[in-house]
């Protein structure tokens, strides 16, 4: 009887590591410990001519519940979505909306003047705009 090679398949052995990591963390962290889980919010990042432009999807989230900072060349945005509580009487069937934390940072393709940097919070949406460092295109150079 003839045996042909095995194929070895990257993407599979990747998949029985990463199969194995969980198990093992569910085998350490019990699974009656609550882990807080971070919402990374969508962005849309673009720039003009003169300015840095990001859009993150906020829904929910009260524009005072908004830390928005600019450090190194990237946005850090933290927010938190606080938990409606109603005394109800109803049962609840479902629930899916994300409470708790939300967090990203995006780095940003130009550099920018974050002391001119400003943010607009309107439906959910909050959108902020940066002036790019004016960088010359075109300098002479003398030749010596």
């Amino acid at each position: 009887m003839r045996r042909g090679l095995a194929v070895w398949s990257p993407f599979a052995e990747l998949e029985r590591i990463r199969r194995e990591f969980d198990r093992l963390l569910e085998d350490v962290l019990p699974a009656t410990a609550e882990r807080e889980e971070i919402l990374a919010p969508p962005v849309d990042v673009y720039e003009t001519d003169s300015e840095v432009v990001l859009k993150a999807e906020l829904p929910g989230v009260k524009k005072e519940d908004i830390e928005v900072t600019i450090k190194e060349n990237s946005v850090h945005i933290k927010a938190e979505r606080k938990e409606e509580k109603e005394e109800k009487t109803e049962n609840v069937h479902r629930i899916e909306r994300f409470y708790g934390r939300i967090e990203r940072i995006v780095p940003l393709p130009a550099e920018v003047k974050p002391e001119e940097a400003k943010a607009e919070y309107r439906d959910g949406v909050l959108e902020i705009r940066i002036p790019k460092v004016k960088v010359t295109k075109e300098a002479k150079v003398a030749i010596s």
